[in-house]
């Protein structure tokens, strides 16, 4: 028995699950929605090119999945009659309760029972709504996935677990940030309908804790090559554990496939051992605390020291060796550990560098187009191999092909606002004249979440008036790291259309290439300058300050300008230019 979407068909639901020979199932009739339409396509990449086992003993494949369809969650909605308060201007906490609230369609509820009968490992519960993933309006990151460890010892109990996680995916579709996206793309919430996807999770069980040893998120262009890398080599972001530390703009390893050899340009090997991945994200496999209406209720978060207790650092880790002030490849000596994935990288024992370019040109070729690749790794922790490599999402990249030219010159105008020689986006822009600015005299990292509430403010008075505007601030925009940078949400920000990164000696991370928000805002065209501050350009705060504030709080100044900004990027050589009247 098959399903069908449009002219492809997709095998119904297996009860069996993990022992049927079909992997892609789906439940209900209507869409698949975009993520889990992508899924379906990286599939037929995969088996088409041979990548399945192109590498001795590195399988690849998507993890085993089932599809709730769209129907499923229109059913949902009218039998529970939640569309007033889907619609309604309520909490996120509201809406989610009232979707907890809610009961399942009676005719899925036997098949969800049969699946989680037969299963007793984590579960990733994950969205994929009409709208996801497309190439203009990706929505990464804006609806919710929730893992559950699925590992209570009665039936009853895992079924309840996973019912609120789906739940709680559909709830998310009417959430305040997916509101006010759809807002900025001019689209109706009403239009949308959610699919969900059950996947298997992708990693091993350590102690009370579950996680692949790798995560990765493949970019076919980068957007800021350092060393010997050009735009067209592509970038790979890398992080023990779950994926989140990735896409949430966390501390992750960043290299060019193309030199895997390259470590980023870091100062010093100090230097370098203090801005590398010193936390992981996993599911947490212990009781945890009820909260049915957190996306990260079954997450966990711990230190290297707890990786390294769980034997998961040969592969991953190299070791600083403060006598020599060098870094040393591999664990084999005492001394604080730097996760630079030198042994993957530098050792041939697993392919894995190998198989990304593999993949990323795979993918590049069968769409198109340049391409962004998620995935998770397992390995066998003493040789390497075997080894696995699941295929969690492919997404199209916009790369602007505008010709642009600012030459090394223009950086040094006497108006430039400011200047970068590391700058994302293509194109001119001579309509902005509002600015918002965290003030330096009263910036601090500890009040990075005060100030993303204030920006939100200043942004949603903004957008109402349709005025677009440039917003500079410190650290890593969109970070989930209060101390790495300024944690908004892109709906928080969604009227900038430029963005100023400006580091500090303490908050001095690279662009987060492989985070949902970095893939929102390239989507959007939005240019987005990094201005080191040892660098040769500067921001000229003087002349901002001597502007007149329209509105000023504790944190956060806007300015409306006489004359509008001229803001010149130019993408094939990453030069920008922010020149005032």
């Amino acid at each position: 028995m098959s399903a069908q979407t449009g002219t492809i068909r997709y095998p119904a639901f297996d009860r069996k699950f993990f022992d049927s020979d079909e992997d892609f199932t789906v439940i209900g009739g209507g869409e698949l929605g975009g993520k889990a339409l992508g899924l379906a396509t990286a599939k037929r990449i995969i088996a088409d090119s041979g990548l399945a086992d192109a590498f001795a003993g590195l399988a690849v494949g998507i993890p085993r999945l089932t599809v709730l369809r769209t129907d499923v969650f229109e059913q949902f909605m009218a039998q529970n009659d939640l569309s007033e308060i889907a619609d309604a201007d309520l909490p996120d906490e509201r809406i989610a309760h009232a979707f907890l609230q809610g009961e399942l369609p009676p005719l899925i509820v036997g098949d969800l029972r049969a699946l989680i009968a037969r299963i007793t490992t984590p579960l990733a519960v994950r969205s994929s709504s009409l709208l996801e993933d497309a190439l203009q309006h990706p929505f990464a990151g804006v609806y919710a996935t929730k893992m559950v460890p699925n590992n209570q010892s009665a039936i009853n109990d895992r079924f309840k677990k996973l019912v609120e996680a789906i739940k709680f995916v559909w709830a998310s579709t009417f959430f305040r940030d997916a509101k006010r996206y759809m807002r900025t793309i001019e689209r109706d919430i009403r239009d949308e309908r959610m699919a969900v996807i059950i996947q298997e999770v992708v990693g091993e069980r350590f102690n009370d804790r579950f996680y692949p040893i790798v995560s990765g998120v493949v970019r076919t262009h980068n957007f800021y090559p350092t060393g010997p890398a050009r735009h067209e080599d592509g970038v790979v972001n890398l992080a023990l554990g779950l994926g989140k530390s990735i896409v949430d703009g966390g501390v992750t390893w960043t290299y060019s496939p193309r030199y895997p050899h390259h470590a980023p340009p870091f100062a010093s090997p100090r230097d370098l051992l203090h801005n590398t991945q010193t936390q992981l994200w996993a599911v947490n496999m212990q009781p945890a605390c009820y909260d049915p209406v957190s996306e990260s209720e079954y997450l966990v978060q711990v230190g290297l020291e707890d990786a390294e207790r769980d034997d998961v650092l040969r592969f991953t880790a190299s070791t600083y060796d403060a006598g020599a002030d060098r870094i040393a490849l591999g664990t084999g000596r005492d001394g604080p550990r730097a996760l630079t994935f030198g042994p993957l990288l530098e050792l041939s024992d697993v392919p894995l560098n190998p198989l990304i370019e593999r993949l990323a040109m795979t993918f590049k070729d069968a769409l198109d187009c340049d391409v962004e690749i998620e995935f998770a790794l397992t390995l066998d922790r003493q040789s390497g191999l075997p080894a696995r490599l699941g295929f969690l999402q492919v997404r199209p990249m916009m790369v602007a092909d505008e010709q642009i030219t600012v030459e090394e010159a223009a950086l040094h105008y006497e108006r430039a606002l400011l200047a970068s020689d590391l700058v994302l986006g293509n194109g001119e822009t001579t309509s902005i004249i509002d600015v918002v600015y965290v003030k330096p005299a009263t910036f601090d990292a500890k009040h990075t979440q005060a100030i993303a509430v204030e920006i939100e403010r200043f942004n949603a008075a903004l957008v109402a008036e349709q005025r677009n505007y440039v917003i500079i601030g410190f650290g890593r925009w969109g970070s989930s790291d209060p101390w790495l940078g300024i944690p908004v949400t892109w709906p928080q920000i969604s009227g900038a259309r430029v963005i100023v990164e400006a580091t500090l000696p303490d908050m001095n991370v690279d662009a987060s290439q492989g985070s949902h928000f970095f893939h929102n805002m390239i989507s959007f065209g939005v240019q987005y300058f990094t201005v080191r501050h040892a660098g040769e350009f500067a921001i000229d705060w003087d002349w901002l300050d001597r502007q007149p504030a329209t509105v000023e709080t504790e944190f956060v100044r806007q300015v409306h300008l006489d004359a509008p900004l001229t803001v010149r990027v130019d993408g094939h050589c990453g030069r920008g230019v922010i020149l005032h009247g």
